[in-house]
């Protein structure tokens, strides 16, 4: 089967490798769509990833094979997680699967990646897509139940405002699901067609310079707002995005970044700040994400880039999404 191989930092190669071994719980998937991750671009471009590896977690298929003991249908299509928590731990016991003590490390999934042609994965990690739901709109299943956690985790309420940083998939996804929810979003982004992109999901759009940055950590600026979803994983970003909030507000980190911010401990502790990160999902994640694509709620023409790439497009497609010549979610097609 074709599959793109990482190599090495910014390197991809194309080849013909062998389809995954199946265990007697497994099914074969024959991918239809895979979506570009933040995670890919770190991996990939940034030389996070293991030499040798196929990634790709973002994915919609048919099941064209499976084992003895893998309950499922041939020839349904599904979507998949990468691992299931355990069940058993403390975390798991109090309703928080993302953080089980026995998750792989971040980017180093189970199971065969999806920028190939077929995978293979654990029974029990697919669930059914609904009828009416195609297969390019579920591979938005796993990106939109990393910003549904997101919004839980803020434990956001009707009726207050947030403000966003970075319109990239994630971002745009967070705004979207801020929007179902009844939040006054702003949309903070220096990109052009990422800006036009926060405004067709609704959002108001300002530019980084547009902010009023108070200069003492006691103050807040006069149209502060109740959450920050940073999304970006730029230091600059976290750092502004902490002065935008008024006393008691809670900031949610969701992009990651290798270039670290500074954290004004003075500013959180005068007012009193809430500061998280949000990682995977919640516990019904994707029967909840692909619930609410089935409503049709969701601006997915928006959302999703009109045309997917091919394998060989992959490593232009993640150079693209970087330098924001590329806005909404790239859908792979191998």
């Amino acid at each position: 089967m074709r599959a793109a191989v990482y190599r090495r930092k910014g390197q991809l190669e194309v080849l013909d490798v062998p389809v995954p071994d199946m265990g007697p719980a497994d099914v074969m998937v024959k991918v239809d769509y895979c979506g570009v991750c933040g995670t890919d671009l770190h991996m990939m471009l940034d030389g996070w990833g293991e030499p040798d590896m196929v990634y790709g977690h973002e994915w919609s298929g048919r099941v064209v094979q499976k084992g003895p003991d893998a309950r499922i249908d041939t020839g349904a299509t599904v979507v998949g997680r990468s691992w299931v928590e355990c069940g058993q731990c403390k975390p798991c016991a109090a309703g928080r699967p993302g953080l089980c003590e026995r998750r792989p490390r971040a980017g180093e999934d189970s199971q065969s990646g999806a920028f190939a042609a077929y995978l293979t994965i654990d029974h029990r990690n697919l669930l059914d897509v609904p009828c009416g739901v195609s297969a390019r709109d579920a591979a938005y299943t796993e990106p939109l139940a990393v910003a549904m956690h997101a919004v839980t985790v803020g434990s956001v309420e009707a009726g207050r405002r947030a403000m966003v940083f970075g319109c990239g998939p994630i971002g745009a996804a967070v705004v979207a699901v801020l929007g179902t929810r009844g939040i006054d979003v702003t949309v903070i982004e220096p990109h052009e067609l990422r800006r036009d992109l926060a405004r067709r999901l609704g959002a108001v759009v300002a530019s980084p310079e547009d902010l009023e940055v108070p200069g003492h950590p006691g103050e807040v600026p006069a149209d502060a707002v109740n959450y920050v979803f940073e999304t970006s994983g730029a230091r600059s970003a976290v750092e502004t995005g902490l002065t935008q909030l008024t006393g008691g507000a809670t900031m949610v980190l969701v992009g990651t970044g290798m270039n670290f911010p500074r954290l004004d401990t003075n500013r959180v502790i005068l007012n009193e700040l809430f500061v998280t990160g949000a990682f995977d999902y919640d516990t019904d994640g994707f029967a909840a994400a692909l619930e609410l694509i089935a409503s049709k709620v969701l601006p997915l023409d928006v959302l999703l880039e009109p045309e997917s790439v091919t394998l060989d497009g992959l490593m232009d497609a993640m150079r693209r999404l970087r330098s924001g010549a590329a806005a909404g979610k790239v859908l792979v097609c191998p």
